[in-house]
């Protein structure tokens, strides 16, 4: 069967205002398939996130080809480049930054829901309670700044579900958040994968998120994939010496995923 997300000898290079050329992604060939969760791991600075957003086709390629589902998003007219980009939804770091602060979580959710079936606001109440925001209908009439953090995150991987996205792709998701909510946040990822066949891109920086959450790994250093496999295997027992010193630097990594329960006050 053919990948669901396909990134074929990707490249991308940024020029400074000096004049000097930043390659930030050379040369990439990577896969997700349907219902697979692949992180992608790296230090800071290593492409990642750019990569992420290349497949979002929130940037273009300098070369190479972004197929999803078998079709070529870098060949379609914007049209229909609107319409398959809807079978992948982003999950940001920042769910302050991704959120409208003037949108109440009704309008946000309506925005989402726009041109789908009819009893939208049911829909919104049922993607709420699935997130752990319960009751769904009290959290309707709340703005952004009205909620948590850990809220406003389950908020936002609501919104990511309403189109029913094959694909999520989550950047740095559980970055900033404390311990309990980490935990949390990742059991209501991996729940949703159970539940609806969603197939994951996970960028991280930490290796022990991606051996409790992954299929696969894919591990990128300045731009490159560097070594890629099982992730059980690949942090195991990794052949690279830049893996290496990522598995070295985790102190826990056979901790347990914290399996405490999704409550909304997180």
């Amino acid at each position: 069967m053919e990948p669901l997300l396909a990134l074929q000898n990707v490249s991308k290079t940024f020029r400074r205002s000096g004049g000097s050329v930043v390659h930030a992604v050379r040369g990439v060939d990577l896969e997700v398939g349907y219902g697979e969760t692949l992180a992608l791991v790296g230090e800071s600075g290593s492409g990642k996130s750019t990569l992420g957003r290349i497949a979002l086709g929130l940037l273009k390629p300098d070369q190479g080809r972004v197929m999803l589902a078998g079709k070529c998003l870098n060949e379609l007219p914007p049209d229909e480049l609107r319409l398959a980009r809807t079978a992948m939804q982003p999950i940001f770091q920042d769910a302050t930054a991704s959120l409208n602060p003037r949108r109440s979580a009704r309008e946000l959710m309506a925005q989402a829901l726009r041109g789908r079936p009819q009893a939208i606001e049911q829909r919104a109440i049922a993607l709420l309670d699935s997130v752990g925001l319960r009751p769904g209908a009290e959290y309707l009439p709340r703005y952004p700044h009205e909620l948590s953090g850990g809220q406003r995150q389950r908020l936002a991987i609501a919104r990511a579900l309403a189109v029913e996205p094959k694909l999520v792709i989550a950047d740095e998701p559980l970055s900033g958040a404390d311990v309990s909510i980490r935990g949390q946040i990742l059991n209501l990822l991996i729940g949703i994968k159970e539940e609806r066949g969603v197939a994951y891109l996970m960028i991280t920086h930490d290796i022990s998120i991606a051996r409790a959450f992954a299929d696969r790994v894919a591990v990128m250093m300045q731009g490159e994939i560097v070594e890629t496999g099982p992730a059980k295997e690949v942090l195991s027992a990794p052949r690279h010496s830049y893996t290496k010193q990522l598995v070295a630097a985790v102190p826990m990594l056979d901790a347990p995923v914290n399996a405490g329960a999704l409550e909304a006050g997180d």
